[in-house]
């Protein structure tokens, strides 16, 4: 009788406990902070002390099929990168790339004038020139434009381009943190900085172009923004607290007016232009514009997140989307070709501060991956190895 006693009086004080940490709520609100919704209407906050979203890193126990790639089915040329050989690296980046099927590494952080040069003499003068291609960033990255300024760097490109350069890359802050010579901000669509988006088309080589960040980076870091770890993180990505106080739409609109204006100029668009999240808005925006591409460098978690809707988009518009990484790092490359090769479900992601979910595979045909993996680079960029292919 005593046991039974002693455990209805506990059940009671835990009951008790349980509705002094219960909150009601009305229809359509919001659990206040440290409850959540446990019943309609009651929101209840835990009993014992809540671990850090930093800490919190939870055990799946789902048993599912895993089908891991660590080598790409086919030849890849990764378009964004920013690795490029030296004479310390180059034996072991072919061994890397050998392993992983990346022919061709393409190096955005080309710089210009005699740095660039030195960088293609010094490829070109290896066994595995075929391996690796640079960009071209501009004369001066962009700084203190002024009257006149377009046309200079027009003209280092087209000498960047006789030294070996394949394309030009434009960095992130051209359009967002760049200021000019009178302390304005430099839209990406100025006038000024047309001769080189002619040249460019003109030179037929494509132009790479990062504008913006992702739109969660533009929002206040509450606890809706699935980017708050990130930007928790990383103090030079809270473009919320940009002195220029320019918008995520302003940039885009911005750079969409530049792509109207140089139909003639392809543009590869980095980082699927910040849209890889709404794959609608990014199908028209291709629609839009016939002379743009994708990349899809850093942008994976949105894609394994949503694997059916991509799966569908990679087909549609197959013949408009380029691989990139953006970081080099060996261990993240088979994440990609198991989201884009497998149906595998639930399965890690490799950096918890860009996503708090799990991935799924698209399971794309082998003509769309050809496609993503070389053949799209082949026919955008000429300046790439055109001979060797499967």
């Amino acid at each position: 009788m005593w046991m039974a006693a002693a455990l209805a009086l506990t059940a009671a004080a835990q009951g008790q406990d349980r509705r002094a940490r219960t909150v009601p709520i009305k229809p359509g609100e919001e659990c206040p902070p440290g409850t959540t919704l446990v019943r309609v209407g009651q929101c209840q906050a835990p009993e014992w002390p809540t671990p850090s979203i930093v800490d919190y890193r939870p055990k799946s126990t789902l048993v599912v099929e895993e089908h891991p790639v660590p080598r790409a089915k086919f030849p890849v040329v990764d378009i964004h990168s920013h690795t490029g050989p030296t004479p310390e690296t180059i034996d072991r980046l072919i061994h890397e790339m050998d392993a992983l099927n990346i022919r061709v590494l393409n190096n955005l952080s080309g710089g210009y004038g005699p740095d660039l040069k030195q960088r293609v003499d010094y490829i070109r003068g290896t066994k595995y020139a075929n391996r690796f291609t640079v960009f071209a960033n501009g004369l001066d990255a962009f700084r203190d434009v002024e009257p006149g300024y377009g046309r200079k760097a027009a003209a280092q490109l087209e000498q960047d381009v006789r030294n070996g350069a394949i394309g030009v890359k434009i960095f992130k802050p051209t359009g967002m943190d760049t200021l000019k010579k009178d302390g304005t901000r430099l839209k990406i669509n100025d006038p000024e900085l047309a001769p080189i988006w002619e040249t460019a088309a003109r030179l037929n080589i494509p132009v790479i172009i990062h504008t913006a960040e992702p739109q969660e980076f533009f929002n206040q870091p509450d606890m809706h923004n699935e980017r708050w770890l990130e930007l928790a993180l990383f103090p030079d990505r809270r473009q919320y607290l940009n002195p220029n106080t320019v918008t995520f739409e302003q940039l885009l609109a911005e750079r969409n007016e530049m792509f109207r204006r140089h139909p003639k100029t392809r543009f590869i668009v980095a980082h699927f232009g910040w849209q890889a999240n709404n794959l609608g808005q990014a199908g028209k925006f291709l629609d839009q514009f016939p002379n743009v591409v994708l990349d899809l460098a850093a942008i994976l978690y949105d894609l394994g997140r949503q694997p059916r809707s991509a799966h569908t988009f990679f087909v549609k518009y197959q013949d408009r989307v380029l691989f990139g990484k953006d970081t080099y790092a060996p261990t993240e490359f088979p994440y990609y070709w198991r989201v884009f090769e497998t149906t595998d479900e639930y399965f890690d992601y490799y950096r918890d501060y860009h996503a708090f979910w799990n991935l799924y595979g698209m399971g794309l045909p082998d003509a769309v991956l050809r496609k993503v993996y070389y053949q799209n680079a082949l026919r955008v960029t000429p300046g790439l190895p055109q001979t060797g292919w499967p």
